[in-house]
């Protein structure tokens, strides 16, 4: 799922757990938000989409595909895509974006997919793992549903940036949550995700059977200058996201 930016947080608070992430109750403003922002459109979904080169012919999973903007630029460069996402609202807008005939299924990540081993080539999983607290199993599962030689493309928030929102800074070294709130058209709606220091990222991708192929810090797209003067060269001189590319060894079988 995309990060909608530029959108003012608070410090760590309470929220109600019933409704953290309750994508449904803003599907529409979320995806309208996000649709042509600088952030997302110039910035995030260029780089995955760079990141995942020539996707012609490639069976590629989109976790956590929101509204399907990242599996319309795939399918436009001739992937066949298929999409997961724990919001149904969000569903509703990627079938209507892709079609009808659009392999859409509802399904949290944090539960066995409805696929079988080795049916991917990619698996793009864009700004959705920082939702997570414990990456193993998801990971896992992301890695079964992978052929041998397969890719997993993904972006998160930037351990620099999510271990900078809250003051007093937390320990570095510890996964711990965050609470904070999005204002979508004048609506507060509270979010929670998790961090966690770069080395537990990378050691939850070798431990899930990847291995690092990519670690990149890109820039947003240079069109982005004229159309965002007064924001672009803040986003081209700050951390953002951190997007890494890792593959499942060529020799693997299936687990």
């Amino acid at each position: 799922m995309e990060r909608l930016p530029d959108v003012p947080e608070s410090p760590a608070r309470p929220a109600e757990p019933a409704r953290v992430n309750d994508y449904d109750s803003f599907a529409e403003a979320y995806s309208a938000g996000t649709e042509n922002n600088l952030v997302n459109a110039y910035y995030a979904r260029p780089a995955m989409v760079a990141l995942a080169g020539d996707v012609s012919g490639r069976r590629i999973l989109d976790a956590g595909c929101g509204s399907g903007p990242l599996s319309a630029a795939l399918r436009d460069r001739g992937a066949v895509v298929t999409g997961i996402d724990a919001s149904a609202g969000m569903l509703a807008l990627a079938r209507r974006r892709l079609g009808d005939d659009a392999a859409l299924h509802v399904g949290d990540l944090s539960d066995p997919l409805p696929f079988a081993d080795g049916v991917f080539d990619d698996v793009v999983a864009s700004l959705v793992l920082h939702y997570l607290e414990d990456w193993g199993p998801t990971l896992a599962e992301l890695r079964r549903v992978l052929r041998p030689g397969g890719r997993l493309i993904a972006s998160v928030d930037h351990p620099f940036v999510a271990y900078t929102v809250q003051d007093p800074r937390p320990d570095y070294f510890a996964t711990t949550s965050y609470t904070f709130d999005w204002t979508i058209n004048g609506r507060s709606v509270p979010m929670r995700f998790w961090r966690k220091p770069l080395h537990a990222m990378t050691d939850a991708f070798t431990t899930a059977g990847f291995r690092l192929s990519a670690l990149s810090e890109p820039q947003p797209d240079p069109a982005a200058r004229e159309l965002f003067p007064d924001a672009f060269d803040d986003l081209a001189t700050k951390t953002c996201f951190l997007f890494f590319v890792v593959e499942v060894p060529p020799s693997a079988t299936g687990r």
